[in-house]
């Protein structure tokens, strides 16, 4: 496993190793010692995946305290512009982002910690993304902001349609309208 620091401390990049021959392929995903070795030390609680077609937008969200979440990120099947933006009250980098395209081939995925707003532009009909979660979901804690707001700067991917957001997605405000993750 490969292990990339980005230029925002904490949120990393993974390449997991790949065995193929010609039964197909082999990969570890997950293994908590070398992740923690990697400076990834969350204990995670929850896995889950969607499924989704080109131009669907999902984010950009995060859990309020207590039920404040790390991801740890990787597409199945399909390709993703995967964006995580901090949103720590405080931090010097405050409102930057990070991005990653990650697909099926490439074998990437994004470390995103608590304190982050993450969310991803399918760039692929039939897109299979799974994540791994530190802790539960409760929907009482769901927060997001606006995935175009200037602020923030982000290049989300042109492919070829508007985005498809869910109703909820519509309605975040930007990041100056949020209140910052503590």
């Amino acid at each position: 496993m490969k292990v990339f620091d980005t230029e925002i401390a904490g949120v990393k990049i993974l390449e997991t190793d790949v065995h193929r021959d010609a039964r197909g392929y082999f990969s570890e995903t997950y293994n908590a010692g070398r992740y923690a070795a990697a400076g990834i030390d969350a204990v995670f609680v929850q896995d889950n995946e969607s499924c989704s077609q080109k131009g669907v937008l999902r984010g950009l969200h995060w859990q309020a305290a207590p039920w404040t979440q790390a991801k740890l990120v990787r597409v199945i099947r399909g390709a993703v512009w995967d964006v995580v933006v901090d949103i720590r009250k405080g931090s010097a980098t405050y409102g930057r982002h990070v991005a990653a395209e990650l697909t099926a081939e490439n074998n990437l995925q994004f470390y995103v910690p608590r304190g982050f707003a993450h969310g991803f532009m399918v760039l692929e009909d039939d897109t299979l993304f799974a994540y791994k979660c530190d802790n539960l979901y409760h929907p009482e804690a769901e927060r997001g902001m606006r995935f175009d707001d200037p602020a923030l700067g982000i290049p989300w991917p042109d492919v070829g349609r508007a985005p498809i957001l869910s109703p909820k997605d519509r309605l975040h405000p930007p990041l100056s309208g949020i209140v910052p993750w503590e």
